[in-house]
């Protein structure tokens, strides 16, 4: 860049993956109380290609254009300061990882520990604590059967490992067959293919009823999966990849004596705490971080089309540098 700019990916406009485009931008500087971080790996979220398209779970999600999408980062603390060369993960302000350089408050800096890979604690900066706020709303208890959807993607495959730790019965649900293998791998006891018709009596025979379901696709799969619980189970939705939250009632619920226990969001303090014990749980061994793909900064638009199409598995990372 020759000290003139910084290499980064630009939305001018909402639109397909087509609308992320390779481009150089000023020099980034670090405000007060901030500090630059050279970026190593950017994290991307699903919520990320949703934002792109136009379309997010909340209209306030929308940046003003143009606009560097980015939400996590991971790398080394720039300059020549205090600090200088930690190896830091970060969350931003909602924009601004999909470039080689990040200001971020320094008060968000979490610092990676010995023994874990950068690209791991990237992995588990957003879906980490995702992962551990949605399991510790859900009571989880050894010999209770655990349902989870989505079980190949990034929250998801952590949500396994966290109920087979806690001695759960694992029921994982996904729609391929690389997805369902590599539940098995990280522990689960069932494996069920949701592109099936009449899933939901495979793991009703399997299974009796449910005591958890972690609901992360929404729409008709988790309705379908919240008929499976049983009375005093606990229903945890996460997510929307099918676009929109299981349409599940307040009366529904009540009928069904199930509580319904949504939303993994908290104060920026609880989200920090919740990253830095999921970065710790890695580091300890506990916790795996499946990174099934890595896109380099210029093919970010490559990257959301893969996440759209289902593509993917685990945890999808930019790699900038390197």
């Amino acid at each position: 860049t020759g000290g003139d700019g910084v290499r980064a990916v630009v939305m001018r406009e909402f639109g397909p993956p087509e609308v992320l485009r390779p481009a150089e931008v000023e020099e980034v500087r670090a405000g007060s109380d901030e500090v630059v971080v050279d970026v190593e790996f950017a994290n991307i979220t699903f919520v990320e290609t949703q934002i792109r398209a136009g379309r997010p779970p909340h209209p306030s999600m929308l940046p003003a254009l143009p606009a560097i999408l980015g939400n996590g980062v991971g790398g080394m603390v720039a300059g020549s300061g205090p600090g200088t060369g930690r190896r830091v993960v970060a969350s931003l302000n909602g924009t601004g990882g999909y470039a080689e350089r990040a200001a971020v408050p320094a008060s968000r800096l979490i610092d990676v520990p010995a023994g874990l890979a950068l690209r791991d604690a990237v992995a588990l900066l957003a879906d980490g604590r995702t992962a551990l706020a949605v399991a510790g709303r859900a009571d989880l208890r050894a010999g209770q059967t655990v349902l989870i959807e989505a079980a190949g993607g990034g929250v998801g495959t952590l949500l396994v490992q966290i109920a087979r730790n806690a001695g759960a019965r694992v029921v994982a649900l996904a729609g391929h067959p690389r997805k369902l293998a590599l539940a098995r791998d990280l522990g689960a006891d069932l494996t069920v293919d949701y592109r099936q018709d009449g899933w939901e009596r495979q793991v009703r025979d399997a299974t009796g009823q449910v005591d958890v379901v972690f609901d992360g696709v929404g729409g008709d799969i988790g309705l379908a999966a919240f008929g499976l619980l049983g009375a005093g189970g606990r229903f945890c939705p996460f997510g929307m990849a099918s676009g929109s939250f299981a349409p599940v009632t307040p009366e529904q619920a009540r009928a069904w004596r199930v509580t319904v226990r949504s939303g993994a969001g908290g104060s920026p303090e609880e989200l920090a705490a919740l990253a830095r014990t999921a970065l710790a749980e890695a580091a300890a061994g506990r916790l795996r971080a499946v990174v099934g793909q890595e896109f380099g900064l210029a093919e970010a638009a490559a990257a959301h089309a893969a996440i759209e199409a289902r593509e993917t598995i685990g945890k999808t990372l930019l790699t900038v540098r390197g």
